[in-house]
């Protein structure tokens, strides 16, 4: 799973060839032992949770980068490597 940002903490990845479970295009996200799910590029959770700060933080980038987002998600469905999107500064 290619780490595609990082930022305070949070690590952003995205699968390659992840369609089965959750059908949408997304994302997922650790931040220490909190794991969440999120669809892109509306920030719908699919699943997990975040504590609230970190959350914000992760939702004004997913605003920043949805162009990039869903251009990863293409190429990540398709099999290929998503580049990396720069982290929130």
């Amino acid at each position: 799973m290619p780490t595609i940002s990082m930022f305070y903490g949070i690590l952003v990845s995205m699968y390659t060839l992840d369609t089965q479970k959750h059908h949408l295009p997304h994302i997922h996200v650790r931040y220490n032992e909190y794991k969440i799910v999120l669809a892109i590029p509306n920030g719908e959770i699919l699943e997990g949770q975040l504590p609230n700060r970190q959350m914000k933080l992760l939702q004004a980038w997913i605003e920043l980068h949805q162009d990039e987002l869903m251009a990863d998600w293409f190429l990540a469905s398709s099999g290929q490597t998503p580049f990396k999107i720069d982290p929130l500064r």
